[in-house]
């Protein structure tokens, strides 16, 4: 029971003489880490590394009590914005669109940023970005690889205008490239090895490693949780740098991705592709990111980049504060 319906049921009762005042105060005191923390994850390497931890029973060692919830990726910020979720893993860019929706969080932990896994791939014939030009490229739109087609094609001299979007749930860009009339999509691993083996011969154009820093991950808070659980989210820091060191330690990586590779349902040498292009960023890497500043290298700046994208594509009308989904204080700056 949320405790603020507890106090008011509380207070309640001892008017109505049937708790003591003293009993009705100690209940009401307990702390709010008293109550599970609900975080919802999905199928994106930053945050399939968590299994790791789930399954070592690191939480229960940290004192933390939390429970974690497998989505597909628009369906959990969907819970998040609905409520059902304490802490969701997204990217900056797609925080700022499920708040624009009324789905309000605080950026708490920077997980990673992607160095490879998201990319915009393109059938057989296709050899760059410039031959997009008159064709369909599908994407989720709004998201984070609609961003990174943006980007790709402006860095060649197109225009978004100068292909045509198809609109699809990113779960479902293998069978819409490989059924379709599209001639690329963009897509992340693992769906994009998906991809690639329904489309044989269909290749990279584009990939996040061009442009290091354009998609940071991070476990999203609600506000509440932000402002009054910062100890709960501290023992989640602190586990987040085990789970960073037992994926990183060459010892104890293959582990690891035996772990992670089981969640996603690929075999463990696959899985160590996806391993490879994701950089995966501890607490101490974490804290220089989370920093103001214009370019790549910080939250603020790349979060900023990703706000006018998202007014120039018309995913929201106006822009979003970018400093209203920071809370400095979370890394102790």
């Amino acid at each position: 029971m949320n405790i603020r319906r507890l106090s008011q049921y509380l207070q309640t009762w001892v008017r109505r003489g049937l708790v003591p005042v003293g009993l009705a105060a100690s209940a009401v005191a307990m702390p709010a880490s008293a109550e599970t923390l609900k975080v919802g994850y999905s199928d994106w390497p930053g945050w399939v590394a968590w299994q790791v931890a789930l399954e070592k029973g690191w939480f229960k060692e940290a004192g933390l009590d939390v429970t974690f919830e497998w989505f597909d990726y628009s369906a959990s910020m969907d819970a998040f914005a609905a409520g059902k979720l304490d802490v969701v893993g997204m990217t900056n860019g797609d925080t700022l669109v499920t708040g624009a929706g009324g789905g309000k969080g605080i950026m708490a932990l920077i997980t990673d940023y992607s160095s490879g896994n998201d990319m915009i791939l393109a059938k057989p014939g296709i050899k760059s970005i410039k031959d997009l030009k008159g064709k369909k490229v599908a994407v989720e739109v709004g998201l984070v690889d609609h961003l990174l087609l943006s980007n790709a094609l402006k860095k060649a001299g197109l225009k978004e205008t100068d292909v045509t979007l198809v609109n699809a749930k990113t779960n479902e860009l293998p069978q819409v490239f490989a059924a379709g009339d599209v001639s690329a999509i963009g897509v992340w691993q693992p769906v994009a090895g998906q991809a690639m083996k329904a489309v044989p011969g269909s290749r990279a154009l584009y990939k996040s490693t061009d442009e290091p820093g354009l998609i940071y991950d991070v476990m999203v808070a609600t506000p509440a949780v932000a402002k009054t659980r910062k100890a709960d989210l501290q023992k989640l820091f602190k586990v987040w740098d085990r789970v960073v060191a037992y994926v990183q330690d060459p010892k104890t990586q293959p582990d690891a991705v035996k772990i992670m590779a089981a969640r996603s349902g690929v075999s463990p040498a696959e899985y160590q592709t996806y391993i490879n292009g994701t950089h995966l960023l501890n607490v101490a890497d974490g804290k220089k990111v989370y920093v103001k500043g214009t370019g790549f290298n910080t939250i603020q700046g790349s979060t900023a980049f990703v706000n006018k994208f998202n007014v120039a594509n018309a995913v929201y009308k106006k822009p979003e504060n970018v400093d209203a989904y920071l809370d400095y204080t979370i890394y102790g700056q």
